[in-house]
């Protein structure tokens, strides 16, 4: 039986950046099981769209294009566009289960009234958002636990991506019998895989936003320190934003296809993230393409330490530099790492599987 099936998204389409790579997937995972998709998002994206899926967007508000992450007064204006949106897209389209991704598609669906809504969680409020404030960090993290319990709680079912943020949305009052974990989709074969040289040294890539969560400054102290040990290192950060950053080389990542072509290259992904709640898209993209990984112990969800990457302490700069090092110096550990990481997304994030766990909510909601 096919679905009528609206994925909601508080946030500019297409833009190369995780949470949008995350819709794109889930998208896609939906659709290739025969179901009608259509993604409600803001008025404008990074381009144009190469989905074939129905894109619905709110009305933009005039000169705007900001594509980070975080919260601003202009959002507070589009979520409010996108309510009506919604409302038409859901009427017109006969729309039978709306996926909200993320807070802003929560609270934009349940102002539409539609119903059922799946809450498809992608952080904890009470961690992320102290990230984006220099000054009352308290204030923010209690601002953002209230956001976690009053919320998802009023989802008929909610989606989170990995047990630790399952285990904190029912510490925050959602029943067990409403929550399923379900890991992101990630398509292996639109990767291609990393190329691994025997000569030379690779350099250290980040892919991703820019943005206080991320913890670069950390990543940024670890260079300084392994160029003392190995002067030519080099470390390229691939991003959307156009910007210069002291002490990296900036690759402009304009389109997903732009970041597959970055991830092909040798070297080594890093990854130094330590806020816990949300799930790094960039570390599936890098073990898609069989790419070496290291992160911090917070950010390394489906990561076997010594198997499928290397996981450090967080902000544990000494062992960071180690891992940094080690695999520098030895291709053959490089390969074994991407291949076993490549090997992992294959087996727990295929689509196939994903899309038939989303597809089996789906008909719960409407019994």
């Amino acid at each position: 039986m096919s679905l009528k099936i609206a994925l909601l998204a508080g946030c500019p389409y297409p833009v190369p950046q995780g949470s949008q790579a995350f819709i794109r997937e889930n998208a896609l995972a939906l659709q290739k099981r025969g179901h009608d998709i259509h993604l409600i998002v803001y008025g404008y994206g990074a381009g144009p769209s190469v989905d074939n899926f129905m894109i619905h967007r709110c009305p933009n508000i005039p000169r705007e294009n900001r594509t980070s992450a975080g919260p601003s007064l202009k959002k507070v204006w589009f979520d409010l566009l996108m309510v009506k949106t919604v409302k038409r897209v859901c009427r017109e389209q006969n729309i039978q289960v709306l996926f909200a991704h993320n807070y802003e598609g929560l609270i934009i669906s349940l102002m539409s009234g539609f119903r059922p809504i799946i809450y498809h969680a992608h952080n904890a409020m009470s961690d992320e958002l102290p990230y984006y404030f220099n000054k009352g960090k308290t204030f923010f993290y209690l601002l953002g636990n209230y956001i976690d319990k009053k919320f998802p709680t009023k989802a008929d079912y909610v989606i989170a991506p990995h047990e630790r943020l399952g285990a904190n949305l029912i510490l925050k009052g959602i029943k067990k019998e409403k929550l399923r974990i379900i890991p992101p989709p990630v398509d292996c074969a639109s990767f291609p895989i990393s190329q691994i040289k025997n000569e030379g040294i690779p350099p250290i890539l980040y892919t991703g936003n820019l943005d206080k969560y991320q913890n670069l400054d950390f990543l940024f102290r670890v260079m300084e320190r392994v160029r003392k040990h190995i002067p030519e290192s080099r470390l390229i950060i691939g991003t959307f934003e156009k910007k210069e950053i002291q002490g990296a080389e900036v690759v402009h990542i304009g389109t997903f296809d732009s970041l597959k072509k970055l991830l092909e290259e040798d070297s080594i992904m890093a990854i130094p993230r330590i806020s816990w709640s949300g799930y790094p898209i960039k570390l599936l993209n890098a073990m898609a393409s069989g790419k070496p990984v290291i992160c911090c112990e917070s950010s390394s969800y489906g990561i076997k330490s010594g198997f499928n990457g290397i996981v450090v302490p967080d902000n544990d700069e000494e062992a960071f530099i180690q891992a940094v090092i080690t695999l520098m110096k030895s291709p053959s550990l490089r390969e074994q790492l991407g291949k076993n990481a490549r090997e992992s997304i294959q087996i727990k994030h295929a689509p196939e599987n994903v899309g038939k766990e989303l597809e089996d909510l789906c008909f719960s909601c409407l019994k």
